[in-house]
C-alpha cells in the first residue's frame, strides 16, 4: 500500500557482508529485525529482534511460511517486489511497510531486501526491518493536523513567538481576501488583518501575554475595504520550557450571527401582526424619553388609543378581518405622527402613542384629532368597506406624572373616560377622572371577593297573569349586599363585573339559586316559572351553564324562562344559534325591554321565542299605540306578552283592555297574598 522508495548503489556479491556494513553503518543493530527466507518463502533465518517485533519465537519461526508469521497489507505489491528480488539478483528499493505481526499488533516497518547469491542464482532473500511505527503515528497525526488548519472553517493563523505570520488557511483567505503570500511576514492584529482599533490591539496582546489566550468581537475589514463583525480568539502556544513558541488566531465571520441576533432582538421587541413596537420596546423608549425632557426641561404626552366596537369586527367577519384592520390603523397612526415619536401597539385593539418633546396639550389634541379623523376613513377589508372609531386618552409630562406607569395609568383613565362619553373623542386626564378611577378600582376588588363572601342574593319579582290575578312566575333580580355601601342593585355594578371579567360566575351563580329556588317552590306545590336575564358576556356559554344548572337542581326544562334583549339579539352574531341550542333543551324564551331597540319583525320569526316584554318606559307612558302594536304583533307571532313596570289600576285597565297576558311592577306584588310572597322570596 504506502510505500517510500530509496535506492540503494551497493552490489549484492555477498549478502552477509553487505548487511554487516548496512547495519554497522546505521548503528542500529539491537533495533533491526533480520530474516532470510527460501524460494518457497520459509524463513532460514531469524534474529532476536526479527523475534520481538513480529512477536514470535524466533527458533521456532525457522521453517516456518514467512506468510504465517507476518501478513503485508499491500501483499501484492510487497511479493511483487520480492518476486523482483529473486528474478534481477538485485536488491530492494527500501520502503515502509504496514504490517500485521503474528500476535495481532498493526506495525509499521522501514524495510530492505537483498539476494544471497551463488553463482547468478538467488539462493535466499535477506530482509532487514526496522520498526518505524511511532514515525508513521507521528506523521499521521501532523498530517491530520495540516488536514484540519487547510480544511477548517474558521479561518486560522499562525504565528512566530515574535506575532509575525508565518501561515495561513484557505478559509482565512476566503473570510478575509488576504491570501498567504500576502500575509505571511506581516503582523497579525493589524491594519492587513482588519483591526484598526490601536486600543483594541493593545488590550487583545495584553490578554494574551498576561492570561495566555483572548477572544471578543472586533471589527474586522476585508481586503477590498468593506467591514465586517468578527470573533477572534488568540493563544499563545508554548514549548517544552515554557517559553511563546508560537501564536494561533481563529477568526469568525459572525455576520449572519449578528443579522439573527438583530432579528430575534427585533421579533422580541415588535409586535409580530403590525409590527409596530411591542410593550417592550415602549418601556425602553418611554424612559430615555423622560429622562430627555427632565434635561431639557419639555414636555411629553401619552395617547391611549381604544378601538370603538372592534370585538364586531371579529365576530362577524371573522378574526382575519380583524388582524388585516389593525394593520390598517397601524399604518394611518404612523402616519399621524412624526419620526421622533413612537407608535406601539399595547395588545389587542389597544394603541400607544409617545409624543416626544410636544408643545403642549394644543398639539398632543391636534395629533389626537388627526388620528380620529384618519381612522373613520372607510377602508376596504376582505371585501367589506369598514369604518372604524376610537377612544384616546391623554397624559401629559409632568402635568400628570413623572413616571412611565403614571402615565400610561393616567392615559388609561382618560380614554376610559372619551368611551364613557361616546366614543370617537378624547380626553385629557385630570385630577377627578382620578379619583373615580380609584373609586372604580376599589368597587372592582370589592366585587371579586362578593361572590366568595356569600354577598349577592336574589331578589324574585312577581308575574302576574292579568285574568286570573294569581302569579305565574317569579322574575329573578340579582342584588349585591356591599359591605361599604349598603344593597346595591346591577345597574351600579354589573358594568365593572363585566370589564373586570365576573359575569361569568356570576351567570353561573344566578343560574344556579334561580333554579333550586324553582325546584322548591315546585316542592311546595307552587308550578311558577323562573326568569333569568341573561348576559350577553359570553354568550356562547349559556347552553352549557344552562344545562348544567337543571341537571344540579333536577328542575325541569319548562321551569326556567331566559329573558334577551333585544340589543343582544340583534347585535350577537352567534344569537340565533345560542337560542336554537337553549330552545332544544326545553327551556322558555323572552325577549326583555321590547320596544327600546330596532327589532325587525321578520328577525324575531326567526327566533324560538315565546314571550315580548314590553318595557316599564313604555308601560310608565300609557304609550296606547304602541302597546296595542306590540301585543298586536305579539299575537300575529303566537307569543305571550307581559308588560313590566305596572304601578296604577289605570295602567292595568288600558293592558287589559288590548289583551295583554301579563303583567310585573309594584301594582303586582301589591295584589299578591304577601303571606304567599314572601313564602316565595324566603331562602
Amino acid at each position: 500500500m504506502d510505500k517510500q522508495t530509496i535506492p540503494l548503489h551497493h552490489p549484492a556479491q555477498d549478502a552477509l557482508a553487505l548487511i554487516s556494513h548496512l547495519v554497522g553503518a546505521m548503528a542500529l543493530t539491537p533495533l533491526v529485525a533480520l530474516h532470510c527466507i527460501d524460494h518457497a518463502g520459509h524463513v532460514r533465518f531469524s534474529n532476536d529482534r526479527f523475534g520481538l517485533l513480529y512477536g514470535v519465537d524466533g527458533e521456532r519461526a525457522v521453517g516456518q511460511p514467512q506468510s504465517k508469521l507476518l501478513a503485508f497489507d499491500d501483499q501484492d505489491g510487497h511479493d511483487a517486489m520480492l518476486e523482483q528480488v529473486w528474478q534481477t539478483g538485485q536488491p530492494s528499493p527500501a520502503a515502509d511497510w504496514r504490517v500485521r505481526s503474528a500476535d495481532g499488533r498493526d506495525l509499521w516497518v522501514y524495510s530492505i531486501m537483498f539476494p544471497q547469491l551463488q553463482g547468478d542464482v538467488v539462493q535466499q532473500v535477506f530482509c532487514m526491518d526496522v520498526d518505524v511505527t511511532a514515525r508513521k503515528q507521528l506523521e499521521q497525526q501532523l498530517g491530520l493536523a495540516a488536514q484540519v488548519f487547510e480544511y477548517s472553517r474558521d479561518a486560522i493563523v499562525l504565528t512566530d513567538h515574535r506575532r509575525r505570520i508565518i501561515a495561513v488557511n484557505r478559509a482565512y483567505t476566503q473570510v478575509t481576501g488576504y491570501t498567504g503570500p500576502q500575509m505571511v511576514g506581516q503582523d497579525f492584529v493589524s491594519t492587513h488583518s482588519g483591526v484598526e482599533d490601536a486600543a483594541l490591539t493593545h488590550q487583545i496582546w495584553r490578554g494574551v501575554d498576561g492570561d495566555g489566550h483572548w477572544q471578543g468581537e472586533i471589527a474586522a475589514r476585508r481586503a477590498g475595504g468593506d467591514p465586517f463583525p468578527g470573533w477572534l480568539a488568540l493563544t499563545a502556544i508554548r514549548d517544552a520550557q515554557g517559553q511563546v513558541a508560537n501564536y494561533m488566531g481563529i477568526l469568525s465571520d459572525i455576520s449572519g450571527r449578528k443579522q439573527a441576533e438583530a432579528q430575534m432582538r427585533h421579533l422580541a421587541e415588535h409586535d409580530y401582526l403590525t409590527d409596530l413596537p411591542n410593550r417592550v420596546l415602549l418601556r425602553d423608549r418611554l424612559p430615555l424619553a423622560l429622562a430627555a425632557a427632565r434635561r431639557h426641561h419639555a414636555m411629553l404626552a401619552i395617547l391611549y388609543i381604544d378601538l370603538d366596537h372592534f370585538k364586531q369586527v371579529n365576530d362577524t367577519l371573522g378574526h382575519h378581518a380583524g388582524d388585516a384592520l389593525l394593520k390598517e390603523v397601524a399604518l394611518r397612526l404612523v402616519r399621524c405622527v412624526r419620526g421622533a415619536d413612537t407608535v406601539s401597539r399595547h395588545g389587542g385593539d389597544e394603541f400607544l402613542v409617545l409624543l416626544a418633546d410636544v408643545g403642549g396639550s394644543e398639539q398632543a389634541a391636534h395629533v389626537a384629532g388627526a388620528i380620529l379623523r384618519a381612522l373613520v376613513q372607510p377602508c376596504q377589508v376582505d371585501g367589506h368597506l369598514l369604518t372604524v372609531s376610537a377612544s384616546i386618552g391623554i397624559s401629559i409630562y409632568p402635568n400628570d406624572g413623572d413616571s412611565m406607569d403614571d402615565l400610561i395609568g393616567r392615559a388609561d383613565v382618560a380614554m376610559y373616560h372619551a368611551k364613557q362619553g361616546g366614543r370617537n373623542s378624547f380626553q385629557f386626564f385630570n385630577p377627578a377622572m382620578h379619583a373615580q378611577a380609584s373609586e372604580r378600582a376599589g368597587l372592582e376588588q370589592r366585587l371579586r371577593s362578593a361572590l366568595e363572601a356569600g354577598q349577592f342574593t336574589l331578589h324574585y319579582q312577581p308575574e302576574v297573569d292579568l285574568r286570573s290575578g294569581q302569579p305565574v312566575a317569579m322574575e329573578a333580580l340579582l342584588r349585591w349586599r356591599d359591605p361599604l355601601h349598603g344593597e346595591q342593585v346591577p345597574d351600579q355594578f354589573l358594568a365593572v363585573a363585566e370589564a373586570a371579567g365576573l359575569m361569568p360566575a356570576i351567570s353561573q351563580w344566578v343560574l344556579r339559586q334561580a333554579c333550586g329556588a324553582a325546584q322548591r317552590w315546585r316542592a311546595a306545590r307552587q308550578e311558577l316559572v323562573v326568569a333569568v336575564n341573561v348576559s350577553p358576556v359570553q354568550l356562547a356559554q349559556w347552553p352549557h351553564m344552562v344545562a348544567d344548572a337543571l341537571a344540579a337542581t333536577g328542575l325541569p326544562p319548562a321551569g326556567l324562562e331566559l329573558e334577551l334583549t333585544e340589543d343582544l339579539l340583534m347585535k350577537a352574531p352567534d344569537a340565533p344559534a345560542v337560542l336554537q341550542a337553549l330552545h332544544r333543551l326545553g327551556v322558555r324564551l323572552a325577549i326583555d325591554d321590547f320596544g327600546t331597540g330596532y327589532s325587525q319583525l321578520a328577525l324575531l320569526r326567526q327566533y324560538p321565542v315565546g314571550k315580548l316584554k314590553i318595557d316599564r318606559s313604555i308601560t310608565g307612558a300609557h304609550d296606547d299605540a304602541v302597546i296595542a302594536a306590540t301585543i298586536a304583533m305579539a299575537r300575529s307571532l303566537r307569543m305571550q306578552v307581559t308588560a313590566e313596570g305596572v304601578e296604577t289600576p289605570a295602567q292595568l285597565d288600558l293592558l287589559r283592555t288590548h289583551g295583554c297576558d301579563h303583567y310585573q311592577g309594584l301594582l303586582a306584588e301589591q295584589q299578591i297574598d304577601g303571606r304567599l310572597l314572601a313564602s316565595l322570596r324566603a331562602p
